[in-house]
């Protein structure tokens, strides 16, 4: 007799892991890849962070924290959203995670229970979907165009035959780039506020904005769940380090939920974070390097007859129209690896129904990468 398969578990694959792992294959073999798939910075951790995480390996106790993190550095998380944002924050509200994914997490399972509608842009991040399905919360996809900028907008919410339990608004955004505003930012507060909607802010990106600075949800709400990460502007991918700013009703569910599934976030990587936020320089110096990288693709994409791109106003990725080459983004991005290397990711990663027409270049890597991409591109597409 088979043994049984938790439902949960069938839910659709983060498919730009996929293509990594083809790319990573494609290279074991011997053939030459450019990466433009994995939204991971091609930088190193900043000097200062790991010169603390070598002290830290000297005689430090290297243990369990408190679950919701050490607390010098939720001191240091609640100081720098006034130094950014001017927002004074009680470091009692921010939670240390495992990564932004152990906070999707978290903030998921605290916020909604099973059979909660849960509204979200599409193209969007697949694992906010994904996460959600499992948990069996029912993720409502509102159809986001260029003219919306690939984000939620309180017309959009109209449109659903009842107001959702949660709404999750990401800026900037994965995969278009696109930025809310703080006008368009306080209109979907004002909404959720409004309707009861538990609003959740991806923040990931904030720091590699090109047009404006990011707008906090916390500027604008006390209710909001504001999620952010080490991973992108901190160039600390691996270090699996993340954060949470909770309204206080959630906090202690929130410290629960993380005591049980994860003890505390890695130590290590606890310590050598605070010294990150001593690092502008340096990390403004690789965001520097992101928007020439931004440049090359926007000048050079368009010559290839890839022309109709998102605007790109934060975050490392450009998201393209591909429709006047193929109705199939999935097939078009195998053979663009198997025939020139170039690892990129499709568009049903991010949008399931209309994804096909769309694939998301991600321009993290070095600014040679991404000339010798556009190139190549350009020779294949005329050829």
């Amino acid at each position: 007799m088979a043994l049984k398969v938790a439902a949960r578990g069938r839910i659709p694959p983060f498919i730009v892991m996929d293509v990594m792992r083809a790319a990573n294959e494609r290279e074991a073999a011997g053939g030459d890849v450019l990466h433009l798939e994995v939204g991971q910075p091609g930088t190193p951790a900043p000097d200062s962070v790991l010169a603390a995480a070598r002290g830290a390996l000297d005689g430090h106790l290297i243990g369990y924290t408190d679950a919701m993190g050490l607390p010098s550095l939720r001191r240091r998380i609640a100081r720098h959203y006034g130094e950014w944002y001017g927002c004074p924050l009680d470091p009692r509200r921010v939670m240390v995670t495992t990564g932004s994914s152990a906070g999707f997490l978290l903030a998921f399972l605290a916020a909604f229970d099973p059979g909660d509608r849960v509204a979200l842009a599409a193209p969007g991040y697949p694992a906010y979907r994904n996460i959600l399905s499992a948990l069996g919360v029912e993720p409502l996809l509102l159809p986001a165009e260029a003219e919306h900028r690939f984000q939620p907008t309180p017309e959009l919410l109209e449109r659903l035959p009842a107001p959702p339990d949660g709404l999750i608004v990401a800026s900037p955004s994965n995969p278009a780039g696109t930025m809310v505003g703080r006008a368009e930012m306080q209109a979907l507060v004002d909404y959720c506020r409004d309707a009861g909607i538990r609003l959740v802010s991806d923040e990931i990106y904030h720091g590699i904005c090109f047009e404006q600075p990011g707008v906090s949800a916390l500027e604008l709400s006390d209710d909001a769940i504001v999620i952010n990460s080490f991973s992108k502007y901190f160039s600390m991918t691996g270090w699996r380090l993340g954060w949470m700013v909770l309204p206080e009703d959630l906090l202690r569910p929130a410290e629960c939920l993380g005591q049980n599934f994860f003890i505390s976030a890695p130590c290590l990587s606890q310590i050598a974070g605070e010294a990150a936020f001593d690092c502008g320089a340096q990390l403004d110096g690789y965001v520097a390097a992101y928007a020439r990288n931004r440049a090359v693709l926007l000048r050079e994409l368009p010559k290839a007859g890839l022309d109709r791109l998102a605007p790109a106003d934060g975050a490392f990725y450009i998201y393209a129209d591909v429709s006047a080459l193929t109705n199939d983004s999935e097939d078009f991005c195998r053979r663009m690896l198997a025939e020139i290397g170039i690892a990129a990711t499709p568009g049903i990663d991010f949008d399931p129904d209309r994804g096909r027409r769309y694939l998301r270049f991600s321009f993290a890597g070095r600014e040679a990468v991404m000339a010798e991409a556009a190139q190549r591109l350009q020779d294949w597409l005329k050829a």
